[in-house]
């Protein structure tokens, strides 16, 4: 099955032109991720638990970049 990445609705040009971003899919028992700008550049493998706790952690704005 082919993977239907997806990207947030807020990347649609209204940010100054630019639509690159992060995509996301659901990967059998598995989330991934990976850059819109070069796609064939391969993507992470998360759980749904990482996943899910990357969302939380960025939501509160607690990543330590």
């Amino acid at each position: 099955m082919t993977p239907q990445w997806r990207k947030s609705t807020r990347s649609g040009g209204n940010n100054g032109g630019r639509t690159n971003c992060v995509e996301v899919a659901k990967l059998s028992e598995t989330v991934g991720l990976r850059d819109s700008k070069a796609p064939s550049a391969g993507h992470l493998t998360l759980t749904p638990a990482t996943f899910a706790a990357l969302l939380a952690e960025a939501k509160r704005n607690d990543l330590n970049l």
